[in-house]
């Protein structure tokens, strides 16, 4: 393998690159937000990286989130596929040794009006991934990117992992499914699998042309572009994670064994308000933002407030984030500042 690429050098902030050095790791959904931000990390702390992505234009994949990592002088091999071909996800996992499960559909909407896709993706493809490591790759450790939305409406806050799933659109049902499958070939087969619940994730690198992956990636790219942006509703209360922090939290589940079979929530570094959270980001790009009530269609499928516990991931990790949400946005806003046009 040849030497790291500048451009992927590591974080001083997180771990012993001795820990991941020629690891051989595999990434789907790979060249998305979250996917892509963990492969530039894990390259530059030397491991041997493979990422997956279909490249499907409504989901998140986008090739310049690997500008400057990986090619001829890198640790990051990036192959074009869809989770949904066994065929492909069979000869890409069959040698590595910790596979980061990050592909899937985002869109509550989409999941409304296309809920078959919904399910191949989150569903059907996470359980072939799965038959194909009891079959061929028994000893891949896996981590699994999971969503709070499946626990629907909260019926206290914060939610805990012991709050009841009730998820209130066909994604958070998916979801459901993707995850239970992992937890089950981890207690049936003995595969060392663990399952993240993610919050709002954010940062540089996220889908910004639409609300497909989050609201706020709509509001960033108003306030780049010098528009006013809306806030529906204001006053649900949200916790988000930054995204450098999500991937942190990733690695150390990869890390950590006593985590094996199963799911824990991932939180922020506090609770805002909808409005709140509009204030800090037009304090910090001189943005400007009006309120309206929640469109009808997107009110059936609102959960309300929700924040984490996050209690048992922090005690059993010792992780806590770094960024805090004024930092976060700061970064996010100079991030798409430079290179908008690539998330158009």
């Amino acid at each position: 393998m040849n030497d790291i690429s500048p451009a992927c050098s590591p974080s001083a902030a997180f771990d012993d690159p001795t820990r991941w050095r020629d690891r051989r790791v595999l990434i789907t959904g790979g060249m998305g937000f979250i996917g892509s931000t963990l492969a530039r990390r894990l390259a530059g702390l030397g491991a041997d990286v493979v990422v997956v992505d279909s490249l499907v234009p409504d989901y998140g994949g986008n090739p310049f989130n690997m500008d400057g990592c990986g090619g001829p002088g890198g640790r990051v091999q990036v192959n074009i596929s869809d989770i949904r071909d066994p065929h492909s996800l069979r000869w890409l996992a069959r040698d590595r040794e910790m596979i980061f499960n990050l592909a899937g559909q985002t869109s509550h909407m989409d999941s409304m009006t296309d809920p078959f896709t919904d399910l191949a993706i989150n569903g059907t493809a996470q359980l072939s991934l799965l038959e194909i490591c009891r079959q061929h790759n028994q000893g891949a450790r896996i981590v699994f990117a999971s969503t709070r939305q499946i626990y629907g409406r909260p019926r206290y806050l914060p939610v805990d992992e012991k709050h009841p799933l009730d998820p209130v659109d066909v994604n958070g049902i998916n979801k459901i499914a993707g995850e239970s499958y992992h937890l089950l070939y981890s207690k049936v087969y003995g595969l060392p699998t663990a399952v993240l619940r993610l919050t709002n994730t954010y940062g540089p690198r996220m889908r910004i042309k639409d609300a497909r992956q989050t609201f706020l990636g709509v509001w960033v790219r108003a306030v780049v572009e010098g528009r006013p942006f809306e806030v529906w509703g204001g006053d649900q209360l949200r916790d988000y994670t930054y995204v450098d922090d999500a991937v942190d939290a990733m690695m150390l589940a990869m890390l950590t064994p006593e985590l094996e079979g199963k799911a824990f929530n991932l939180g922020g570094d506090r609770v805002v308000s909808l409005r709140e959270t509009a204030e800090i980001l037009a304090r910090h790009s001189d943005g400007t933002f009006s309120t309206r009530e929640f469109p009808s269609d997107r009110k059936r499928i609102d959960i309300g407030d929700y924040y984490a516990d996050d209690t048992a991931f922090r005690t059993a990790t010792g992780w806590s984030p770094r960024v805090s949400l004024e930092e976060g946005l700061r970064r996010t806003v100079d991030y798409y500042r430079q290179h908008l046009a690539h998330y158009l």
